[in-house]
């Protein structure tokens, strides 16, 4: 009897720059492990997956109390002009630092892995982004498509 491959289900539910890393790191990791592993894309999680936005995706640094800062500083700060300019720019020279793939990048690995990628069908309707706006290899379905996977999956996580 030949063994079941390992599944592991994600959903991305957030699609600001320091949410996009989490499903896609575990994504391609897991899917160099061979295991087998479906990503569905709902809300704002689209943006990930989006050509015309997921090279462009920001921190937001209001009600992110653990966003590192050079100076300690009220969370009401977040709110000023710039601050999410200014908290992109930081997380992205952290990325650069310790030489992390871009968000296209690891979508990229993610699909040369093999790992599936889900669109929300209801989220397309009510956002109006088209199949077209997607990434190349990214599949579109609604909810009975993804839990057809989680439910046999060994890890499931919502993120």
């Amino acid at each position: 009897m030949e063994e079941k491959k390992k599944r592991m289900a994600l959903i991305a539910s957030k699609g600001t720059l320091d949410m996009a890393y989490p499903p896609l790191i575990l994504a391609s990791t897991a899917g160099s492990m061979d295991v087998e592993v479906t990503i569905f894309f709902t809300l704002y999680g689209v943006d990930i997956i989006n050509k015309k936005k997921y090279g462009s995706l920001k921190v937001a640094p209001i009600a992110n109390p653990a966003m590192p800062s050079p100076i300690p500083m009220p969370n009401i700060i977040g709110m000023l002009p710039g601050m999410t300019a200014m908290g992109t720019s930081m997380m992205k020279g952290m990325i650069k630092k310790i030489n992390w793939p871009t968000i296209p990048e690891l979508v990229k690995t993610c699909l040369d892995l093999d790992v599936k990628m889900i669109a929300c069908t209801p989220t397309l309707e009510m956002t109006g982004v088209k199949k077209e706006d997607l990434v190349e290899g990214v599949t579109v379905g609604g909810a009975a498509e993804f839990l057809d996977f989680a439910l046999d999956a060994n890890i499931s996580l919502f993120i």
